[in-house]
Parts: C-alpha cells; sequence; structure tokens
C-alpha cells in the first residue's frame, strides 16, 4: 500500500531519519545511574500503579491545575509558565512563589490509600535569572553573553541563578539553551548565544555546572543548585527563515555541525533534561523523532537523564493532538509538557498504555528516567534547605556579577572620539530605552513577552540614565533626563537609549531586520540633536543584529548594547570616565553575530558563500584598539512592507494594511490624549460599529500565545443598550462578545484599557485562521467613547473573557 502523499513525501521523511554513528559522543556522568539511585527507583516503581507512572509522564500549568488535582491526577510535575504566576499576579512576591510550591508539593506527599507519595519536579524558565520574581538578578540575554566569550562568567551566572530560583521552592530551569540562530528574523535570536556552534559548544558544559554542581555518586544536587535543562533539541534555531517553530530543511551533516555542537558538553557535564523542540527537520516533528530522541540523544550521546517536550508541542505531531499522542512517548519523549491539556492526556495515555499502543518497557523507561532525576535532584531528602532565603534575591553580590557580565557584553561599533565620556561633563540622556529597565531587560521578564513593566517592579534595578547619572554625579558632573531629547540648557554629549521593546518567541518574527521600517523616530531624534551641535552616543538596546545604517552615521559613538538586564550602571562604568580621567572600563565584547550591510542581508553567517557583513563576527572596537567607521550606505536593498498583524490604530491613525470603517449611526472625528489628534472620538447617534478591516490574516499563532486586543478607551457618555467587541473572518465565522458591563465599569471622562483575549473569540465559534476584522465594537444605542489604541498585545495575567 504506497504511503500518504506519495513518494515525495517519503523521500522527505527518509531524509529526516539520523545516522547514529555520524554524530558526536557523549557520556552522562556514571555518578546518575549509579547502583544506590537504581536500586531506590526500582522499588519505588514495583509500589506504583500504572496510572502513577502514566502520571509522572505528564507535566501541568499552574494556571491551569490546582494542588488539590494532584489527588485524581497524579502528576509528575508542574511549570510556571511565561505568563502563570501565584494568583495570577505576574507581580507575585517571593514569598507567595514558595508557598504555591509548598502547597503542591504537600499534596503530592500525602499517606492516603492507593497513592504512592512522589515529590513533584517544579520546573521554571529563568533563563536570565530568575526572571519570574521582582527583586531577582535580571543578567544579560544570551545574545549579550555571547559577545563576552567568557565560560567563566557563565558558570557563575549559572550558580547565582540556582541559588536565587531555589530560594523560591523551585528545583528545575528550562536552560541552558544551546541554540545557534541562524536567521536574525527569528524572535528568539537573543536566546542564542552566538550564530557560530563555537560559542554554545563553550558554553554549555560550564552553565550545566554552575546551575546544577558537579553531580557527586550517591549524593543529590549540593545546597544552591538547581536541574537544568539543555534546549531546544535539535535545530531550533536554523529554520527556514527564521520562522519559529518552523522547518530545517538541510542535511544531517549541517544539522550535526550547525546544531548539535552545545549537547555533548552539557551531557558529559551531567545536565539532568533535555528539552525537544517544537520545530521540525525536513518535514519531521522533533518531538515524535525517535532517531533524534532515542537513537540520537540517548544512544551515541549517551543521555541518562530525561527528555521533556515543550508547550503542548506533542499536539503538533500529525496524528496526535494535545490530548493525545502516543507517537511522542514511543520515539523517546518521557514527559509531556501539557500546561492546559494535562486531564485528557492523561486519561488517553493511561488507556494507550492498557491497550498497548505505548509498550510497559517504554513507559518504565521514561519513568525510571524521571525518578533518576528526581532523586539527583534531591527531591526525595525533604524541603529544599534553601528554601525562604530571600535575602539572596537581587544580593549585593549577584548585582555585581551582573554589572560585570553587562561590561563584558557591550560590542562598540562605533566610536569617532566622543568616548569615553569625562566625568565632569554635562549629558543629556534621551532616548525611550533612558531609563526603562523593563526595556533594558527585554522578554522572558516577569512575564513571557516581558512587556508591561516598569521601574517599579525591579527593587534592585538601574536604568541606564540612573547608571550614568551616578557616575557623572561622582565626577562633579551633571546628567538631565530627557526622553524626547529637550533641553535647556546645551549639554556637551548626549547619549540616546533607544531599541526594540520587549517581545518574546512568535511575537518577535520579523520579515526583515531593518529596524523601525516607516516612521524612523529614534534616527529623527539622533540627528535633531545633530543639527543642535550636540555630540551623540547612540546606545542600541536589541535581541539580534538589525540594520541601523543610517542610526551609526548620525551618531558620533554607537554601542550595541544587547538586552543588559536589571545593572544599568554597566553601561555607565564603560561609557564615562574614573573621577581621576583615568578610563574606568574599556569595551571588551565582541560581535557573536554577523552585523548587516543591508535590511534584507537575512541569513548572514561566518562561512557562507558571499559573506559580506557590514560588521564581521568577532568584531569589536575598545578605547585601545579604536578604528574608523566611515559612512555607511544608507540602502536598504529590497525591502518588502512589513506584515502588521498586531497595530490596528496608533498615533491617531489606522496602520497599514488596515482601515477604519464606520458603519450604520456612528461618527468619528479627530481629538487629542497625549499627543495632537492621537485619539478619536466616536459618537453613535444609534445601532452602529466602529471596524477595523484589512486582508485575511492569520492569527491562529497569536490565539494559542494567549494573545488579547487592547482597547484603550474613555467613556463620555454610556450606551443605555447592548455593547458588544466583534472579531469577523468572513461572512459566518465570526465571533461577537458582549462587553455592555465592563465597558460601562468604567469611571466617565477616564481612560482606560480593556484586554480581551483572542481564545475568547475562538471558544465563541471565530475561525482564528482568517481573520479580517480584528476589531468591531458595536453599540446598539447612542453611546460616545473615545479610543486612542486598538491592538493585539500580550495577556499578562489581566485579559479577561466576558
Amino acid at each position: 500500500m504506497a504511503s500518504p502523499g506519495g513518494p515525495a513525501a517519503a523521500a522527505q521523511a527518509r531524509s529526516a531519519v539520523a545516522h547514529p554513528a555520524l554524530w558526536p559522543r557523549a557520556a552522562s556522568p556514571k555518578v546518575i545511574t549509579d547502583a544506590r539511585t537504581e536500586a531506590f527507583v526500582s522499588r519505588l516503581m514495583a509500589r506504583m500503579s500504572v496510572a502513577e507512572k502514566v502520571g509522572q509522564t505528564i507535566q501541568g500549568d499552574i494556571a491551569s491545575m490546582t494542588p488539590e488535582d494532584l489527588r485524581a491526577y497524579p502528576l509528575g510535575s508542574i511549570l510556571a509558565g511565561g505568563n502563570s504566576a501565584p494568583d495570577g499576579d505576574n507581580r507575585a512576591p517571593a514569598a507567595k512563589w514558595l508557598a504555591l510550591t509548598n502547597a503542591y508539593r504537600a499534596v503530592a506527599l500525602e499517606r492516603r490509600p492507593g497513592h504512592t507519595p512522589i515529590p513533584l519536579l517544579t520546573g521554571i524558565d529563568a533563563v536570565h535569572g530568575h526572571n519570574n520574581v521582582p527583586g531577582a538578578t535580571i543578567f544579560p540575554h544570551n545574545i549579550g553573553l555571547g559577545a563576552a566569550r567568557d565560560p567563566d562568567l557563565i558558570r557563575r551566572i549559572g550558580a547565582a541563578t540556582a541559588e536565587e530560583v531555589g530560594v523560591t521552592g523551585w528545583d528545575w530551569t528550562f536552560g541552558p539553551t544551546v541554540a545557534v540562530p541562524r536567521d536574525d528574523r527569528w524572535g528568539r535570536t537573543y536566546e542564542g548565544y552566538a550564530e557560530d556552534p563555537e560559542v554554545s559548544r563553550l558554553y554549555s558544559g560550564p552553565m550545566t555546572l554552575g546551575l546544577q554542581g558537579a553531580l557527586v555518586a550517591g549524593k543529590p544536587l549540593g545546597p544552591g543548585h538547581i536541574a537544568g535543562s539543555a534546549k531546544h533539541f535539535l535545530g531550533d534555531g536554523g529554520t527556514d527563515g527564521g520562522k519559529d517553530q518552523g522547518d530545517a530543511t538541510l542535511s544531517e551533516s549541517r544539522l550535526i555541525a550547525l546544531h548539535a555542537q552545545g549537547y555533548p558538553p552539557a551531557i558529559d557535564a551531567g545536565i539532568l533534561t533535555v528539552m525537544a523542540s517544537f520545530s521540525s527537520w525536513n518535514g519531521v516533528k522533533h518531538t515524535a523523532n525517535k532517531s533524534l530522541l532515542t537513537d540520537v540523544l540517548k544512544g551515541r550521546m549517551g543521555f541518562q537523564g530525561f527528555v521533556v517536550g515543550d508547550w503542548n508541542a506533542h499536539g503538533q505531531v500529525p496524528g496526535c493532538s494535545t490530548v493525545s499522542c502516543p507517537a511522542a512517548l514511543n520515539a523517546g519523549l518521557d514527559m509531556y509538557m501539557a500546561p492546559d491539556s494535562w486531564k485528557g492526556l492523561f486519561e488517553n495515555t493511561l488507556a494507550q498504555v492498557k491497550a498497548g499502543q505505548i509498550p510497559m518497557a517504554r513507559l518504565d523507561d521514561a519513568v525510571r528516567r524521571i525518578l533518576r532525576v528526581k532523586v539527583k535532584a534531591g527531591l526525595f531528602n525533604g524541603p529544599r534547605p534553601d528554601a525562604g532565603q530571600f535575602d539572596r534575591l537581587g544580593s549585593p553580590d549577584h548585582r555585581a556579577l551582573a554589572r560585570a557580565a553587562v561590561r563584558e557584553s557591550l560590542v562598540l561599533l562605533k566610536n569617532d572620539g566622543v568616548l569615553p565620556i569625562k566625568a565632569n561633563a554635562r549629558v543629556l540622556v534621551a532616548g525611550d530605552g533612558a531609563d526603562d529597565i523593563g526595556k533594558q531587560s527585554g522578554g522572558w521578564t516577569y512575564s513571557w513577552q516581558g512587556t508591561g513593566n516598569t521601574n517599579a517592579d525591579f527593587p534592585h534595578g538601574q536604568s541606564i540614565y540612573a547608571g550614568i547619572a551616578q557616575a557623572i554625579a561622582a565626577g562633579g558632573g551633571h546628567a538631565d533626563l530627557s526622553v524626547d531629547g529637550q533641553f535647556a540648557t546645551r549639554p556637551d554629549v548626549a547619549v540616546v537609549v533607544f531599541g526594540e521593546n520587549p517581545y518574546a518567541e512568535f511575537q518577535g518574527d520579523l520579515q526583515t531586520v531593518d529596524y523601525q521600517p516607516g516612521a524612523k523616530t529614534d534616527l529623527a531624534l539622533i540627528q535633531r540633536l545633530k543639527a543642535q551641535g550636540v555630540p551623540v552616543v547612540a546606545v542600541f538596546l536589541s535581541g539580534r543584529p538589525l540594520w541601523v545604517n543610517r542610526e551609526i552615521n548620525a551618531a558620533d559613538a554607537f554601542v550595541a548594547a544587547w538586552l543588559p538586564g536589571t545593572e544599568g550602571g554597566g553601561v555607565a562604568d564603560l561609557l564615562v570616565r574614573r573621577p581621576d580621567g583615568q578610563v574606568n572600563h574599556d569595551f571588551t565584547g565582541k560581535l557573536s553575530f554577523s552585523w548587516p550591510r543591508r535590511a534584507d542581508q537575512t541569513p548572514l553567517n561566518r562561512g557562507q558563500p558571499g559573506y559580506d557583513p557590514q560588521f564581521a563576527y568577532g568584531y569589536g572596537l575598545s578605547y585601545a584598539h579604536g578604528g574608523v567607521v566611515p559612512k555607511l550606505s544608507e540602502e536598504p536593498g529590497a525591502v518588502a512592507a512589513q506584515a502588521n498583524l498586531d497595530r490596528y490604530f496608533v498615533a491617531g491613525h489606522a496602520a497599514a494594511p488596515w482601515t477604519l470603517t464606520l458603519e450604520g449611526a456612528v461618527t468619528t472625528r479627530a481629538i487629542d490624549a497625549g499627543a495632537q489628534e492621537d485619539a478619536r472620538l466616536a459618537e453613535w447617534t444609534g445601532a452602529g460599529s466602529v471596524a477595523i478591516t484589512g486582508p485575511a490574516a492569520d492569527l491562529s499563532r497569536q490565539t494559542t500565545g494567549d494573545m488579547a486586543v487592547l482597547i484603550r478607551y474613555r467613556l463620555d457618555r454610556p450606551s443605555t443598550g447592548a455593547v458588544t467587541l466583534g472579531l469577523g473572518c468572513g461572512v459566518q465565522c465570526g465571533a461577537n462578545l458582549d462587553v455592555t458591563r465592563l465597558i460601562a465599569a468604567a469611571p466617565l471622562s477616564q481612560w482606560r484599557a480593556l484586554k480581551i483575549k483572542l481564545s475568547c473569540f475562538k471558544a465563541a465559534g471565530a475561525r482564528m485562521d482568517q481573520v479580517d476584522t480584528p476589531v468591531r465594537l458595536s453599540a446598539q444605542a447612542p453611546m460616545s467613547l473615545a479610543f486612542s489604541e486598538l491592538r493585539l498585545v500580550t495577556n499578562e495575567g489581566d485579559a479577561v473573557c466576558p
């Protein structure tokens, strides 16, 4: 019988079968499988029911389950996803995080009939420090650490991160990320150390040892250490077009040479878990690729820990759903990450084991691996001895380490003699990133996308402006903060801090690497200061190299600061001289990603044919070894218009390709909200709608990513009839939600924000793959309502379903 899809599909499937003999050898330390541990696990498994074994293979998210659920569903692990937190509060204090893990553990360890007490393994994304908890130290994202080329720094950051995670009661972080991003349009580029595998190969072992410590036979991880997870196996940084969760179409030899190099050092150092990637290799999802998970990772590479999936990734395997996927477990996945699908997945997996679809031997192997890790993580030894030591969060020594990491990570691209700045100078600090710790920290900070953070959310943090002001004051100078660059007294120099706003996976994916396509407001700020005769130092915040040739030309100095985290003083350490006039610290950072000459120059990686970057891999100036940067070309190349799937109405206008459409008895006029004519006042005299319409767009990924429709509005006259918020996708596949109560709850004449989850519209029957009307606000009776912003944003625990 011919296979589905015919010969072409069969050939593609064959190309995704790995040949283990071609892959590098590695081996988990023998202490992971020491005789004492294996004997303990064997005795424990002999007492477990099949249901309890199945439970060990499933991980649920705290936002979708309660501790009490564990009495009926004996899951082996919980996680706190990027937007999950105690009581849904992304600013929850450390004590609440500890109380939460204690509550789950207490139920898992209860003595009750028919139950084998087994401790839970609790996992969290501490990807640049313990980035979920206010007060923790937030280190530079990996892209900055890659520029440092300092493996000992990485080890110390791993150790500090582990300590801060442990004191809040969590056992396991989903890191280190050893992805090798090959296309900077990928929204997760900043999670990788470098475009070249040499840096992930250099760093993965030290980061593992920092997080876990050196493994010792018969003993659990030492105090202050937690389990790690090398991710994402495999090739997540090599997907075509830099598409998140996409397909890496490349030969096996290239897959090995580029994307496998970070795993052997981590395995040799004792990494306890590996996370399988969402993505595919030549059309086959890694989550169910047995040749990679079993034959290569567990066979050739000798990995003795367990393999965990990514967020509902098993649901993307052909023939599977989020609640049923025997193919993944049979391929070598040991633990499903099933954040909101855990209940149905447990029931179906149990039935599949009993029916023989999943062999008992495969289930037992997965459970043994999971229990083995729990033993090594010390979970059977009682509560964490460091739990509750909250003074270690943002401790002075950890902050000093983070500040040193900032100094090592910055790369000087240009300096026409304006740096370093005299400590007694009058300095203007401008730009929307100057005094914004949230922006300088980036995504995966308190929430998944890292948006909505204010300086008040970082009790131990320091903005870049605050760091500069402190350094200048120490030298007898003066620093003024002016986001828009206005000044009364002419400064000696201006430091303009600007760049990308926070984002995380998929939301950060780009079509080109053009910075601020269209209205280049940051360039205008730099040019205006220069026109006033003020020397400009540009400090660029970004999660990847972007085309900024015009900004580089306009500035006297240009610093790639990446996403430095909470220690803004580390930037000042490099920019400002000591009070005695000596250089305080010199630049040592070198590019770990090639910098583009044109906006369409992607992918761009060292060693590729025709390699012609603006600044090559390894480039970086210093005060000791400067260099002249001639005027750069300002031709962007063949740059198509950026797709706009999330901005509908901003700055007083509908954003292309979207159009503001009025239907029925409603009119609008321009008004001022915070700037000239940046809002519209809509007045209904009867039934009518204000809608955003445009070409059909696929918002499926945004829906599963927990995005929400934001309406920033001011109610001037409430409606006496129904008010609905709709989403349209053609004639009969939209949905309307009743928001009468939510709109009316706003105090009159005060600006408010309302977020409605996209998933609410899907649940109401909307087709999310062909949305042509992302917003339709309708009233059935007279109403007066102003709006200044209509867009998609991340749910930070404040989005609702009416």
